[in-house]
C-alpha cells in the first residue's frame, strides 16, 4: 500500500437535520475509521456553535461532560468519541465554538489586522472559520509527527438553526476554496415509522436537504438514522427527492453496539464511495477493520458472559452523558475481562443520613445496590450535593473490602472518610464544602485563580511519578516510573496531614513532580482501593483500557490484580 494514499487534504463535513441526538459524532466518527482503515492518516474537528468559548464552565445536567484534551483544552465530549474511535489525542483547537472566533476576529480588529475595513460575518467571520479549519487539519494527531491525509468536521446542531449560519456559509464557500473533488458532505437524517405497518416516513429528510441545498451545500451521501434497516422503496423515494443516488442513501439503522457502526456504514459501500469521491485506492486487506470487527463482534459475545456489577455513586445520574467517558473507560475494562458490565447507578444523595429520613424508600434502594455491587466507583465532579453520601459509600467500600475506584473528587472524599473515621479528625471536610472545617482534609490550590471560573484549573496532562518500588496501580500501569494523565481540579489533599495518613495505610504511590500534590493513592492491605487525582477515563481505548479501570473490573471479577 502507497505511504501517501491521497496528494491534498480531504475533509468529510458531516451535517445533521430533523432533530439534534441522532447520532452525528458516532457517525463522524465511524467514518473516521473507514477512512484509517483505507490507510489514511485522520484527524476530526467539532464546531459547537454556541457562544461559550469552550465547554469548560457548562453544566453536565445542559451539555453532558467536560472532555480534558492533552493540551489542557476544555471541550465537547465528541472530541472524546474521535480520540476513542481513532486513537488519537486531540487539542483545543480541534474544538470550535462561535465565542472562539469571535473572539480572534474582534482581537485582530482591536490590533488593526483589518487595515480600517467594516468587519462582518462575511467575510471576516466566515473566512475565520475556514482558516481554522484548514489550520487545524493539517496539525498532527496520531503521534507520528506526519500531517493527516484526511479530516472528519462535525458541525454540532441541526441545518436551519440560527448560530450556526455562520458556519454553514463558511462550509459553502469552503468546498470551492479545497475544491469540491477534495469534500464530501454527509447529511444524517431521521427516517421515523409511521402507522400499524410501521411505514418509513422521507419527508423530514426530504425537508432536512431541501433547507440544506437552499444554503448551497448539497449532500453527496445521506446517513439516515431509523429502528430497522431501510427498505429499497424509502432508499429509492429519497433518492428521487434528494438528489443523490440510490447507493448514497446508507441505512444507520440500530445495531447491538457502537461499534459495530464502522462495519455496518462499511458493508454498505460507504468506504468504496469515498475512495471514488476521493481518488484513492482501497487496499484489498484492511488490517485496521478486520481488527475493528474482531472487536465488535466481541463485545456481542459479552451479553453472555458472567455479569459484574459495578455502582456508580454519583450526582448526575439521571444523565448518562455527563459521566460519558468514566462508562466507554468502564467498558473497555470489561471487555478486556470478559464480562458483561452492569452500571449500577446511584443518587450519592440517597445514601446519606438525611435521605433515611426524608425519603426512606430511595435511601434503602441505593444501600441495596452499594451492597450488592461487586466494585464501587465515586467519579469527579464538583459542589457539595451529595457529598456526604459518596463519604458514604468510599467507607462502605474501605470497610468490607469492596473494590473501589475514586476518580478525582472519588480520591478527596476518600481521604475526608479516612481522616475522620481511622485518624479521629472530627468534622474534617475539603475547604470546597465547608471552610471553616475544624480539619481540612483537602484544600484550595494556592496558584488557581478565585475569581474566574473558565479554563483556570489544573488542566490537561501532567506527569506523576510513582513513588514506591510496587503496588497493585503501577503494576496495572505495567510498571512504569511515571504516567502521565489528565486532569481537571482546584482542590488537593492538605499536604500538612499527608504523614500522618500514610502512617495509617492510605499511601500516596504517586505524586506531582514537587514530590507535595497527591496524585495517586492505594489503600494498604485491600483487594483494591485505588484513587486517582487524575481522570484516567479520558485516555482510554476499546483495545487499551485505562489501567486504574481495568483493575476495578478485575478485582470485582474476583481476578487478582
Amino acid at each position: 500500500m502507497a505511504s501517501d494514499p491521497v496528494d491534498e487534504m480531504k475533509y468529510v463535513v458531516v451535517t445533521g437535520g430533523v432533530l439534534s441526538g441522532l447520532g452525528k459524532g458516532v457517525t463522524a466518527s465511524s467514518i473516521g475509521v473507514l477512512l484509517k482503515s483505507a490507510g489514511l492518516r485522520v484527524t476530526a474537528v467539532k464546531i459547537d456553535p454556541y457562544l461559550n468559548c469552550d465547554a469548560g464552565t457548562m453544566s453536565p445536567f445542559e451539555h453532558g461532560e467536560v472532555f480534558v484534551l492533552d493540551d489542557g483544552g476544555e471541550v465537547d465530549l465528541d472530541l472524546g468519541n474521535y480520540e476513542r474511535f481513532l486513537d488519537v489525542c486531540l487539542t483545543r483547537d480541534n474544538n470550535i465554538t462561535t465565542g472562539k472566533v469571535y473572539d480572534n476576529v474582534i482581537q485582530k480588529e482591536r490590533r488593526g489586522d483589518y487595515l480600517g475595513k467594516t468587519v462582518q460575518v462575511i467575510p471576516h467571520i466566515t473566512n475565520e472559520i475556514q482558516d481554522w479549519i484548514e489550520r487545524v487539519a493539517h496539525t498532527p494527531s496520531d503521534g507520528n509527527g506526519k500531517e493527516p491525509d484526511a479530516c472528519v468536521i462535525e458541525l454540532g446542531g441541526t441545518v436551519g438553526d440560527i448560530e450556526s449560519a455562520p458556519f454553514i456559509e463558511a462550509l459553502r464557500q469552503f468546498q470551492f476554496r479545497v475544491g469540491q473533488e477534495n469534500i464530501c458532505f454527509v447529511h444524517v437524517s431521521l427516517i421515523p415509522v409511521m402507522g400499524p405497518v410501521g411505514e418509513q416516513k422521507t419527508k423530514p429528510t426530504q425537508h432536512t436537504v431541501k433547507d440544506l441545498r437552499g444554503l448551497g451545500i448539497n449532500p453527496h451521501m445521506l446517513v439516515c438514522r431509523s429502528k430497522s434497516p431501510l427498505v429499497d422503496e424509502t432508499r429509492e423515494k429519497i433518492s428521487a427527492f434528494c438528489h443523490v443516488s440510490t447507493d448514497a442513501v446508507v441505512s444507520a439503522h440500530d445495531v447491538s453496539n457502537i461499534y459495530q457502526v464502522p462495519i455496518m456504514l462499511d458493508d454498505q459501500g460507504v468506504t468504496r464511495m469515498l475512495a471514488e469521491r476521493f481518488g484513492f485506492e482501497l487496499p484489498t486487506k484492511r488490517k485496521v477493520l478486520e481488527d475493528w470487527k474482531e472487536m465488535a463482534d466481541h463485545v456481542d459475545t459479552l451479553d453472555e458472559a458472567e455479569e459484574v456489577h459495578i455502582a456508580v455513586a454519583g450526582k448526575y445520574t439521571d444523565l448518562a452523558d455527563s459521566y460519558l467517558s468514566v462508562i466507554k473507560a468502564l467498558q473497555h475494562a470489561s471487555f478486556k475481562v470478559n464480562r458483561k458490565l452492569v452500571i449500577d447507578w446511584i443518587e450519592s444523595s440517597d445514601l446519606d443520613d438525611e435521605a433515611k429520613e426524608s425519603d426512606s424508600e430511595s435511601f434503602e434502594a441505593a444501600w441495596k445496590l452499594l451492597r450488592e455491587a461487586d466494585g464501587i466507583l465515586v467519579p469527579g465532579g464538583f459542589g457539595i450535593r451529595g457529598i456526604e453520601g459518596k463519604i458514604k459509600a468510599a467507607e462502605f467500600a474501605r470497610l468490607n473490602d469492596v473494590p473501589y475506584l475514586g476518580v478525582c473528587l472519588g480520591l478527596q472524599v476518600a481521604t475526608i472518610e479516612f481522616c475522620r473515621n481511622v485518624l479521629g479528625l472530627e468534622g474534617a471536610n475539603s475547604s470546597e464544602f465547608d471552610e471553616n472545617a475544624p480539619h481540612s482534609a483537602v484544600v484550595f490550590m494556592p496558584e488557581i485563580s478565585k475569581t474566574h471560573m473558565g479554563g483556570t484549573m489544573r488542566l490537561g496532562t501532567k506527569p506523576t511519578p510513582f513513588l514506591v518500588d510496587d503496588c497493585k496501580i503501577r503494576r496495572l500501569y505495567g510498571g512504569a516510573d511515571h504516567v502521565d494523565e489528565r486532569h481537571r481540579h482546584r482542590y488537593e489533599v492538605n499536604p500538612e496531614l499527608i504523614g500522618e495518613i500514610e502512617g495509617k495505610g492510605l499511601v500516596y504511590v504517586g505524586k506531582d513532580e514537587t514530590g507535595e500534590r497527591c496524585e495517586i493513592m492505594e489503600l494498604e492491605g485491600h483487594t483494591y482501593y485505588v484513587g486517582t487525582q487524575y481522570h484516567p477515563e479520558f485516555k482510554s481505548r476499546p483495545d487499551r483500557p485505562s489501567p486504574p479501570f481495568l483493575g476495578l473490573l478485575k478485582a470485582a471479577s474476583g481476578m487478582e490484580v
